[in-house]
């Protein structure tokens, strides 16, 4: 019998994955290793002190960069998720007790790294009565209080949809709000199989009406057609989504959707004009993008396009920012330094 690493018996859906060979990536998947005096800062504070971030414990290509910039993510509700998407490393299985005091261990990890920007991710908690809504929240709340000038992402899972879960999750004042919808209707449930493609988008509805700068993200070379993808962006944007970070598909392991192509740079940057031209204030398109990447520079981006002020305390996240500015992994980049 063929067993998960986490010991339990493989899935169907896994044996399948696992009977394709791991894919070799191509050439242009890649990111440069430049290590400036933030990074090599930070890294060192971190070992030293036992934090724990998503960028190094899943071993993100754009830590380099996204470190220098004072930017970290962090994964909140433990190791195990309730949910399993065929795209995903996180183990699915039963989660352990709510540790009620990782919000204030996760603001005192910021503190500690002095961030200008954190993201907040986690697992889903279908486990739980609230479904993991308080944690999310009060991670924001201890986050802000610790860190007045820090601004915080906060990508949630579903939550069923709930109204009055949407509401506690916007009544702890993100700087964004964040739901990633991931693929296209058609392959979507096959993929996602605890989420729905509908549901998704209401969730990024309710977080906008609530006053939200929402934001999503779809990973391509999953089975998606290129038409599918304008549709679902043109999807989201309708549901009023205003940031969209656009990526490829990398399979974690042998147990995993295997890829089903690879995207070149230059659809990526194809794709980043027509969602720019469909309406989103920010878009970051790219093979390496992920949908933390650059985060605090898209949300300052989506707040002067919005016409809002940005507060005082946060604003040094925009500071040397220009809307015409491009990072490393996105794909115009890739583009000219191959060219």
């Amino acid at each position: 019998m063929t067993l998960a690493p986490e010991g339990r018996k493989l899935l169907r859906v896994e044996q399948r994955n696992k009977a394709v060979p791991v894919e070799r990536k191509p050439e242009w998947i890649k990111a440069k290793v430049q290590m400036g005096p933030e990074f090599v800062g930070l890294k060192n504070l971190v070992k030293k002190e036992g934090l724990h971030t998503v960028c190094e414990e899943a071993g993100c290509p754009n830590i380099f960069e996204c470190w220098e910039d004072k930017e970290a993510t962090f994964l909140i509700g433990g190791s195990e998720c309730t949910r399993r998407c065929d795209f995903c490393q996180i183990d699915t299985g039963k989660p352990s007790p709510v540790d009620m005091f990782e919000p204030t261990k996760v603001a005192r990890s910021v503190q500690s790294m002095a961030l200008r920007y954190a993201t907040v991710t986690g697992v889903a908690r279908d486990d739980l009565e609230d479904e993991g809504v308080w944690l999310y929240a009060e991670t924001v709340r201890k986050i802000h209080e610790l860190n007045p000038g820090t601004g915080v992402e906060l990508l949630i899972p579903d939550f069923s949809g709930k109204p009055e879960h949407i509401t506690a999750i916007c009544d702890s004042a993100p700087e964004v709000f964040a739901h990633n919808v991931e693929t296209v209707p058609r392959i979507f449930k096959r993929i996602r199989p605890a989420f729905r493609y509908d549901r998704s988008l209401d969730v990024i509805t309710q977080g906008r009406n609530l006053g939200m700068v929402t934001k999503s993200n779809l990973i391509l070379g999953m089975g998606e057609t290129r038409a599918e993808i304008s549709e679902a962006l043109t999807d989201l944007h309708a549901a009023g989504c205003d940031l969209i970070t656009i990526t490829q598909y990398l399979r974690p392991s042998e147990r995993h959707l295997p890829v089903d192509r690879w995207v070149k740079p230059q659809e990526f940057v194809d794709l980043q004009h027509e969602a720019e031209e469909i309406g989103f204030l920010g878009v970051m398109s790219g093979p390496l993008v992920r949908s933390s990447y650059r985060a605090g520079r898209l949300w300052a981006t989506a707040m002067r396009k919005k016409g809002r002020d940005i507060p005082a305390h946060l604003a040094h996240i925009a500071e040397g920012i220009q809307d015409s500015g491009t990072t490393r992994q996105e794909a115009s980049t890739l583009l000219a330094h191959h060219a």
